[in-house]
Order: structure tokens, then C-alpha cells, then sequence
């Protein structure tokens, strides 16, 4: 079970994660954030900065990284990281599907960034999505901010889905925003 893959791999004094969502795309909730990302906010230099804030987490003892599909190429940038160490088999994989990331790598979008969708359909599209960046190292899958009204709650298909994903070892949760949760 993932969790007590975390457990053995944190101390118990510390259990730290490290989120991507700022880095995975070029514009956040975060901006102006000048001090921690580079001026270019292309693909490439995001990638770079991914690659070291990883590898200076897991020289700390970070073993818990999080990701999602609306974290833009967050996915793909750990999937890249954990390839090029294949010693890092340590660290647990988290991420969350639910939304989806339509700014296309730009900062001002005329409209939302991500679009939400607890359907069973955006599961199935999202899970091989994030099965084609991640491949096996997927440890934890959530649905993104439930809100009460999310039809992930009552969605008889999307919990067997659910299910089988569970039964093949990943741990399957939900997370939760805003005030109503």
C-alpha cells in the first residue's frame, strides 16, 4: 500500500511532500512569483526548474510528490524525472484527475485555465493520460476538489472504475477546496 511506502520512506517527524502545481505550467495561482521561476517561462526552463526542485527535495528526504492533470505538464516533467533516476524508487506518486488544463501554455487566457469534470469519460480520458507519463508509478489517484454536488460522489460507473483501479494497488481518494467542503 502506497501509504506505508510513504511511512517507511519519511521520517516520523517529517512528512513532507512537494506539489508541482506551480511549476507545471507557466501561470498559477502563484504568479509573480519572479524569485522562484525563471523569466521564461517556456517549457524547457520549467522543466529544468522541476528537475531541481525534485532533486533538491529528494536530497532532503522528500519522498511524497504530487502532481495532477491540471497542473499543465506536471505529469510529464515528474514522469521524465523519475525515469532519468531509476534509482528513486522510493519516492510515492501522487496525482489528481478531474480538471482539465486549457490554457495551452499561456499565462493570459480569456476564460478559465482548467475546466472541471468528475464524469466518467473525463476519468477514462485522464487516467491514460496520466498512465502514459507516469507509467507504473502512479501510487495515489484523487479526484480533484470535490464539491458536494460533484457527480464523482454518486456515480455508480465511475466507482467501479474506481474499484479496479484500487484492486490493481493504487490508492484511490478524493481531495477538497473552497469553503463548502
Amino acid at each position: 500500500m502506497p501509504f506505508a511506502r510513504l511511512a517507511a520512506a519519511t521520517t516520523p517527524t517529517a512528512h513532507l511532500g512537494l506539489g508541482l502545481a506551480a511549476v507545471g505550467r507557466p501561470g498559477y495561482i502563484t504568479l509573480g512569483r519572479e524569485d522562484d521561476l525563471p523569466v521564461a517561462r517556456s517549457v524547457e526552463a520549467l522543466r529544468e526548474r522541476t528537475f531541481e526542485l525534485l532533486d533538491a527535495a529528494y536530497a532532503t528526504g522528500v519522498r511524497y510528490v504530487d502532481a495532477a492533470r491540471s497542473y499543465g505538464r506536471s505529469e510529464e516533467f515528474l514522469g521524465e524525472w523519475l525515469r532519468a533516476r531509476p534509482d528513486a524508487r522510493d519516492v510515492v506518486v501522487g496525482s489528481k484527475w478531474g480538471y482539465t488544463y486549457t490554457a495551452d501554455w499561456r499565462i493570459h487566457v480569456e476564460g478559465p485555465h482548467e475546466v472541471k469534470d468528475h464524469g466518467a469519460a473525463a476519468y477514462d480520458r485522464q487516467r491514460a493520460e496520466t498512465a502514459g507519463l507516469l507509467g507504473d508509478r502512479l501510487d495515489l489517484y484523487q479526484v480533484h476538489s470535490v464539491t458536494p454536488g460533484s457527480p464523482a460522489l454518486a456515480d455508480k460507473e465511475l466507482h467501479a472504475r474506481l474499484a479496479a483501479l484500487a484492486a490493481e494497488g493504487v490508492t484511490v481518494g478524493l481531495s477538497v477546496s473552497g469553503p463548502d467542503q
